[in-house]
Formats: structure tokens, C-alpha cells, sequence
């Protein structure tokens, strides 16, 4: 920050500096009074999820005696991700109270603008002073004394203002752009998707639908033992449900040994051979198959599919792809809220098998299109990470009195 600027304390610049209230499950009702709490915190924003939204009566109210907060107060999340982020409260339209894993900082005007403040939060010099105060393994967080303590910059009133102004256009033309790009982003996704739909929706002379059971084996894999250090010394890939990817799988995190193959439950599959998870959280963004490019063994969460010579398996691996995140039957709930595919299901599948030539001819087609769009989703995640640097560099620029 500006050397010339004097700092202080958070706690020093704020007529209050609370933590919310502790409220249980067994305090909240349909509607009354809303509860923010830390996933309403944005970096800087505000985030409605009106979907989410949580209440208390106004009878819980008084008998907890809770802490009213208003439009213009700044909360403060002392949890990840990141801790220390914040938001300016808007006008709900609500009665509104807090959780106690956020900080309420009702700022005295006299000395610092909430939307300065709201700014510097955030800028790498004040998370790095968050970061360093904060405690915790699994979950890192901050405290309230130790936010507290936080220095804050504080320039004259007018220079603040200034700052506000200046960053506010810039920040309003950089949510603009990535939101642009995100829309591109999610334009040539959908596009891909689409293309693959009518490719699987054509009808071509020669083609028939058979049953995944027709058409290919199965097999199933499993974990070598733990306790054996031996079985995890090897060469050869071993796949969990982590190493899924949506295309195809090249390697993994994991090695094991031939005597792990040999004398556990796994088994090796060949090179072609198409993996599915069939058990697991990553089911939740749609189906997560993908094909061997080298010879590996796999967990029991994952299920191996082998063509038979009547199909090309890159054909299968986007025919599954297509039949299964449109199948209501095949995807399903599974315990403690993971997802996972039904075997009997996924067998059943019809699936269009066209001449070896035309799905060579699918392949082809759909793997050109492929490359576009992993093409163009990098330019986009490109200019999405330099508008970040962009936002970075101005509050530096803002923070050190350059701008």
C-alpha cells in the first residue's frame, strides 16, 4: 500500500465488529427473518442463492437475541474460500441476520467507505495478511480478534472516493467481458453437445440398434491391498475414480505391480478397453467415460466395457457418452447423496451401430469438432485468467497510489 497513507486496525475503523448469531437447524423456519451466511459471501458481491435461503421467526428472533444487519453493512466471511473475503449488503427487500461464521463490520464513515474497503479485500496484499493469521488443517479460518487486527489502509476520505469511482467502471467492464467469455465458453460446449445429439439421432443405410450387451463384455476391477507396499511399487497405471476424464485416459496417479495384478482382485485391461465409472460424486456432472490408450488396472467403482470387432470403441466411447446422460433409468441415487449408474440399466442401453466405415467417418467428425472446442475453451480460460491479472494489477495499482 501508499506509504503516505496511515493504516489502522479493522477493528478501530468499525462503530460495530460482531459475529453473527449461532443458529441451529432446529431455529430455522419457512420464512421471517432471512439468514445470510458465508456461501451469500462473494469475493466483493454479494450472492443471493434465493434458492438456498434460510429464515428464523421473528419469535427466535427475541429469544435468541439476535443482531440485525442492514443494507450497506459489510460482512465478512472468516471460512474459505477464500477467508477474509467480503460483500456489501444490498437492499433485500428482507429483515436479515448473520451466521456466526461471518463477521459483521459496520464501518464508521467518518473514517473508511465501505466500497473501499469492500475493494481492498479483494487485493493479494490484504488476503496475504489474512492467510497468515489464519488456523485450522483441514479448513483453514480466521478469528475475530485476529481479523480484527487486520491494518487497513486509510487515505483521505476524497482519495477513497476517487479510488471507489475508478474501480467500480473498471471492475463493471471486467464482469462484462467474462461474462462474455463464459457465455462463449458455454456456447462451443453446447455446440459439441448438440453435434454429438445428431450424430447419434441420423439414421444411416446399414445401421441397427443392439443392446451394449450385444455389442461388448464386461469387467470389473478392484483395489489391491494396502498394507502389501510391494503391490504399489510397479509400472503399471492404476485407475480410480479420480483419474476420469470425459475423452480419454493416457496414464493415472497410481502405479501397482504385476504380483498386485496377479494376486488381488484387479485385473489388467488392454489398451481400447472403455472405462465407466459407474460410482461416485464426478457422476454428477454426467456420465465420465473414457478410453484406455495403454494397457491399466482400475478400482471397483469403475466398470470395464470391450467392444466386440463389430464396433469401433472411440465410436462407443461417445455412443455411451450420448445414450447415458439422456437415459432417466441408468443414472441414479446411491447412498449418502453420491450418484451412480445402474449395471443391469447400462446394459440394456440400445445403441446405434452403423458399417465400421460410417462410424469411423462419426469419429473422425466428432473428434475435429472435439479439438475446436477444446481450442477455443483455452482461449477463453485465457482471457478469463488475464482478466483476473487485470483486476489484480488495478487494485495493486489502486492500493500503492498509482492510479
Amino acid at each position: 500500500m501508499k506509504k503516505s497513507w496511515p493504516t489502522e486496525q479493522l477493528v478501530n475503523l468499525c462503530e460495530m465488529f460482531a459475529d453473527g448469531d449461532w443458529i441451529e437447524s432446529k431455529d430455522q423456519s419457512v420464512d421471517g427473518i432471512r439468514l445470510i451466511q458465508t456461501g451469500n459471501v462473494g469475493e466483493g458481491v454479494f450472492k443471493s442463492r434465493d434458492d438456498k435461503a434460510r429464515y428464523i421467526s421473528e419469535a427466535t428472533f427475541k429469544r435468541l437475541r439476535c443482531t440485525e444487519i442492514f443494507e450497506s453493512d459489510c460482512l465478512v466471511s472468516r471460512l474459505p474460500e477464500p477467508a477474509g473475503r467480503s460483500c456489501i449488503l444490498p437492499d433485500t427487500g428482507e429483515r436479515m441476520i448473520t451466521s456466526v461464521d461471518c463477521t459483521i463490520v459496520r464501518f464508521n464513515t467518518q473514517k473508511v467507505i465501505p466500497a473501499f474497503f469492500n475493494f481492498y479485500t479483494q487485493s493479494r496484499e490484504y488476503l496475504k495478511a489474512i492467510n497468515s493469521q489464519t488456523t485450522g488443517t483441514t479448513r483453514k479460518r480466521i478469528s475475530k480478534s485476529k481479523l480484527g487486527e487486520v491494518l487497513i489502509p486509510v487515505p483521505p476520505l476524497s482519495e477513497q472516493q476517487r479510488i471507489v469511482a475508478i474501480l467500480d467502471e473498471a471492475f463493471d467492464g471486467i464482469a462484462a467481458a467474462k461474462s462474455n467469455a463464459g457465455k462463449n465458453a458455454q456456447n462451443a460446449r453446447a455446440l459439441f453437445e448438440s453435434h454429438l445429439q445428431s450424430v447419434f439421432a441420423a439414421r444411416g443405410e446399414g445401421q441397427v440398434e443392439k443392446r451394449l450387451d450385444e455389442i461388448s463384455t464386461f469387467s470389473s476391477g478392484g483395489t489391491p491391498s494396502k498394507t502389501n507396499v510391494g503391490y504399489w511399487n510397479g509400472d503399471i497405471p492404476w485407475v480410480s475414480g479420480r483419474d476420469m476424464k470425459s475423452t480419454w485416459l493416457s496414464d493415472s496417479f497410481l502405479h501397482i505391480s504385476q504380483s498386485a495384478v496377479d494376486e488381488s482382485s484387479t485385473r489388467l485391461a488392454p489398451a481400447g478397453t472403455l472405462l465407466v465409472l459407474v460410482r461416485g460424486m464426478g457422476l454428477a456432472h454426467g456420465a465420465q467415460i473414457t478410453e484406455l490408450m495403454v494397457p491399466c488396472a482400475f478400482n471397483q467403482d469403475i466398470k470395464g466395457i470391450h467392444a466386440n470387432p463389430s464396433v469401433i470403441p472411440r465410436y462407443l466411447l461417445f455412443a455411451l457418452r450420448n445414450r447415458i446422460n439422456s437415459s432417466d433409468s441408468v443414472l441414479s441415487n446411491a447412498a449418502h447423496g453420491t450418484l451412480k449408474i445402474n449395471s443391469d440399466e447400462l446394459r440394456k442401453l440400445r445403441i446405434p451401430v452403423p458399417p465400421l466405415n460410417d462410424q469411423q467417418k462419426a469419429v473422425n467428425a466428432i473428434d475435429l469438432l472435439a479439438a475446436e472446442t477444446q481450442r477455443l475453451e483455452s482461449i477463453y480460460k485465457k482471457k478469463l485468467a488475464a482478466l483476473d491479472e487485470l483486476k489484480q494489477s488495478l487494485l495493486h495499482q489502486a492500493f500503492s497510489g498509482q492510479l
